[in-house]
């Protein structure tokens, strides 16, 4: 599981706008928000939350890349749906997720299974997590993660 001060893998990255993102080779700092599902109540209101606050992020030199295991057609219709202006990743895969210990065991109802647990990194353009947050709740986080790209 990699936490702050860890060195993020070597993983490129195809995003919803067509760019790529190599995690080996950052020009500035990122932020990946790994969130479980396109198009349900929390993780619409995260991404409207970093799209409102996207202009701040990039105006600190910031990228910001949200990630869920969802299938880039799936990421298509949610940023259109509700015209998200942060780009989305695919992690069909779970080559990503795994590597940032985001998969884990959930329990609903007594049920146990996987799933995406909703976190932030910020990366530094050293390739190095300056700030992580696990098991993050939706209301205001943006506006946190805002503050410390901005330091």
């Amino acid at each position: 599981m990699i936490g702050e001060g860890d060195a993020v893998p070597a993983i490129s990255l195809v995003l919803s706008d067509g760019s790529t993102l190599d995690l080996a080779a950052l020009s500035g700092p990122v932020v990946l928000y790994f969130y479980p599902k396109d198009d349900t109540s929390g993780c619409t209101r995260e991404a409207q939350d970093f799209t409102e606050l996207a202009p701040d992020f990039a105006k600190a030199g910031a990228r910001v890349v949200g990630v869920s295991r969802d299938p880039m057609k799936k990421h298509d219709k949610f940023i259109g749906k509700y015209d998200l202006k942060v780009p989305l990743a695919s992690d069909e895969d779970g080559h990503l997720s795994e590597a940032f210990g985001t998969w884990i065991e959930k329990s609903m109802y007594g049920r146990k299974y996987m799933g995406m647990e909703r976190a932030t990194f910020l990366i530094g353009s050293d390739g190095r997590v300056a700030k992580a947050w696990r098991k993050v709740k939706v209301p205001g986080h943006a506006a946190e993660v805002l503050r410390a790209v901005k330091g």
